[in-house]
């Protein structure tokens, strides 16, 4: 199995992220979980987003980069909206990279450099969900996927951006079902 680096969207470490992760463990996967808040917690995006535009994205990055930088090299890294920053980042720079896990979010691989050879990642979003369809993310991960053989967007009916958080209101049992299978078969091959 796989050994990931799950980083948090932008409510912070929220229960749902615990239990995706723990249900990434009973999987058989070593998950970690790093909190790039320094255990904050946010009410909504705005607020959360409000948080990293004061520490500095830049800051996010680091804080990202400082948690994975004592393990091994050969990791998946993974994350929920906002987290798909650090986890992109380290994708795509830090030598060994097993694969990339995207949530809500995606990043034009230009802002990181280059897309590594043979690297393989997923990306999740809802196909009404106005963050990721309309400010850019879609595109982004349809780049990445007309790019690379190894690249795979999945689109979930429905306009939540935090479906996969069974601690918010968001919350879509049907949708996360297939993201968590479809996450496990990824992982099971690394």
């Amino acid at each position: 199995m796989a050994e990931l680096v799950l980083f948090h969207h932008a409510l912070g470490q929220t229960q749902g992220l615990a239990t995706f992760a723990d249900e990434l463990r009973a999987a058989g996967n070593t998950v970690r979980t790093p909190d790039l808040f320094e255990g904050r917690t946010f009410g909504s995006i705005e607020e959360g987003v409000g948080y990293a535009q004061e520490v500095g994205f830049d800051e996010i990055i680091a804080r990202g980069e400082r948690a994975a930088s004592g393990l091994p090299d050969e990791l998946v890294y993974a994350g929920f909206s906002l987290g798909v920053v650090p986890a992109q980042k380290l994708a795509q720079t830090r030598p060994g990279a097993q694969g990339a896990l995207f949530f809500y979010s995606c990043l034009p691989v230009s802002e990181f450099g280059s897309w590594p050879e043979d690297l393989p990642v997923q990306i999740h979003g809802m196909d009404a969900d106005p963050i990721f369809m309309d400010e850019g993310d879609v595109d982004a991960a349809r780049e990445l996927v007309e790019s690379t053989e190894n690249a795979e967007l999945f689109l979930y009916p429905g306009s939540d951006h935090y479906f996969a958080d069974s601690s918010l209101p968001s919350y879509d049992a049907d949708a996360t079902a297939l993201l968590t299978r479809r996450v496990v078969e990824f992982l099971r091959s690394r």
